[in-house]
């Protein structure tokens, strides 16, 4: 066996193995069950999509692939963290963890006189304290 088969056979296996991954992460994204489970699971949907980029790059030994590849992980992870931040500023606190105390952010459109911060619930969807 040449060391071309072995490459190629390895790019197909890899994309044979990146195709369960991203069936895998669709239905999680899907299913849920919270909105971060949802942001982690698109980020996982950006990484799976850059291996087969780079797979596929490997298959076809077209190397730009692997510029392209690069270029949407950066795009990824601001994705990642514009969402993070919106989920962090917006009214979606109830479905984090118990106990989680999230404070608005300082450019929120708050325009109340007296100063609060967020309630923290607990399991049952409680306030506490």
């Amino acid at each position: 066996m040449d060391p071309q088969t072995i490459v190629h056979t390895a790019a197909d296996i890899t994309i044979a193995i990146l195709s369960l991954s991203l069936i895998l992460t669709v239905i999680r994204v899907i299913k849920g069950p919270t909105l971060p489970d949802r942001v982690l699971s698109l980020d996982m949907l950006v990484s799976i999509a850059m291996g087969f980029i780079v797979a596929i790059a490997i298959r076809t030994g077209f190397t730009l692939y692997i510029d392209i590849a690069i270029a949407l992980g950066l795009v990824g992870f601001l994705a990642t963290v514009a969402f993070a931040r919106f989920i962090r500023s917006s009214g979606m606190r109830e479905e984090t963890q118990a106990g989680f105390k999230v404070k608005p952010h300082p450019m929120a459109h708050d325009h109340s006189q007296e100063p609060h911060d967020v309630p923290v619930v607990d399991v049952n969807g409680e306030i506490k304290g």
